[in-house]
C-alpha cells in the first residue's frame, strides 16, 4: 500500500465528506493505493455515524473509535498502530489540512529518501494574538531545546516513513513532539514542507491558549526523558552526590574548626554553616535516592492500557 491517511478527530461532522471526498480525488487522480484512517477520539455529535457511512461507501476508509475523550496523542498512537501504507499522513479533520499536498509529501519521502516530512503553515489565518504569537513563542523554545530546526512543531500535516510511525511511542500530549520523539529514535532525516493554511470552514476550535502551557512543560518532560529517560541515577545521582559532598565538606571543617582551632568557641548548632551543612545533605541524600528509586521503577515499570476502543471499522 502507497499511502496511510491518519485523522484524529473530536466532533467534526460538518467537514468529514468533504474531507474524505477531497482525499479519494487526490488518491484516484495520482493512482495511488490507500487507506484512510478515521480516529474518533469520543465524539458526541455524529461524526462516527459519517464514518461509518463513508466506509460503506468506499472500503478504503477505516475507523477507530475511542470510549470517551482520550486526546490527540492518543488517537494518532492507535492509529499509528493500525496503518499499513508506505508512507503515512496525517492531518487534521477541520479541513484546514490541504489534501492537495499529499503527492508532494509523498515524494519527499519515497523519491527524496525523508524520515519524516512536517508541514509549516508559513501563513496562517489565525487569531494573531490566541494563536500566532503564542505559537511563534511556542516553536523558538523547542527548536532550542531539540536541536531541530523546525518552524512549525505542531503543524497536523506530517509525513513519515511507516518505520517512523512503528517505532515511536505518542502518549500524554507528545503529539507536538513526534519529530523531537522520531530524532530520539534514530531518524535524522528530518524536513519541513511549507504548506497550505486553509481558514476553519466548520465547527469551532478544539484547542485553547491552555495547548501553549501545556506544549511548554511537556517540552521540558521530553527533553528530560530524551536526556535521562533511560538512566535518572545519571541526573539524581549526580546532584544528589555532589549536593552530599559539599554538605559533607561542611561539617567537617565546622568539625575540625571546634575541635582543633576554636574549641572554647560558640557552639557548632549556632553556627549558620552547620544549618546549610545539614540541610545540603539532606537534599543529596533526597537527590540520590529519587535517582535510585527512578532506576527500579524503569526497570519493573510494565505498558498500561492508556485508551478504551469502542468500534472498529475495516480493521
Amino acid at each position: 500500500m502507497d499511502i496511510s491517511v491518519v485523522i484524529p478527530l473530536l466532533n467534526e461532522e460538518d467537514s468529514l465528506n468533504e474531507l474524505h471526498d477531497w482525499i479519494a480525488k487526490v488518491m484516484q487522480s495520482n493512482r495511488y493505493s490507500y487507506e484512510i484512517l478515521f480516529i474518533d477520539d469520543g465524539s458526541t455529535d455524529t461524526s462516527w455515524s459519517v464514518i461509518e457511512a463513508l466506509s460503506q461507501k468506499n472500503s478504503n476508509v477505516k475507523g477507530i473509535r475511542f470510549q470517551k475523550n482520550y486526546g490527540k496523542s492518543q488517537a494518532l498512537n492507535a492509529g499509528f498502530k493500525e496503518v499499513k501504507g508506505n508512507v503515512v499522513i496525517t492531518m487534521d479533520a477541520d479541513l484546514q489540512d490541504s489534501p492537495d499536498e499529499i503527492p508532494e509529501l509523498y515524494n519527499l519521502i519515497i523519491k527524496d529518501g525523508f524520515d519524516l516530512i512536517s508541514g509549516w503553515k508559513k501563513k496562517r489565518y489565525d487569531s494573531k494574538i490566541r494563536k500566532n504569537i503564542p505559537s511563534k513563542l511556542f516553536n523558538a523554545a523547542a527548536r532550542k531545546t531539540s536541536g531541530l530546526k523546525l518552524h512549525d512543531f505542531n503543524c497536523g500535516l506530517k509525513a513519515y516513513k511507516n518505520e517512523v510511525v512503528k517505532s515511536v511511542d505518542v502518549n500524554g500530549e507528545m503529539h507536538r513532539y513526534i519529530p523531537v520523539l522520531a530524532k530520539n529514535a534514530g531518524f535524522n532525516k528530518i524536513g519541513e514542507k511549507v504548506v497550505e493554511h486553509q481558514a476553519r470552514k466548520y465547527g469551532v476550535t478544539k484547542f485553547g491558549i491552555e495547548r501553549f502551557i501545556n506544549g511548554f512543560l511537556d517540552l521540558i518532560t521530553i527533553w528530560f526523558l530524551s536526556k535521562f529517560g533511560k538512566r535518572p541515577m545519571h541526573l539524581f545521582g549526580l546532584l544528589g552526590t555532589l549536593m552530599f559532598f559539599i554538605g559533607f565538606c561542611f561539617a567537617l571543617y565546622l568539625g575540625i574548626d571546634k575541635l582543633f582551632f576554636n574549641p572554647t568557641g560558640r557552639l557548632i548548632t549556632e553556627r549558620p554553616q552547620f544549618y546549610l551543612a545539614l540541610v545540603t545533605m539532606i537534599i543529596g541524600t533526597q537527590f540520590f535516592l529519587a535517582g535510585f528509586l527512578g532506576e527500579i521503577i524503569l526497570r519493573t515499570k510494565t505498558d498500561t492500557k492508556r485508551y478504551t476502543i469502542s468500534n472498529q471499522i475495516n480493521l
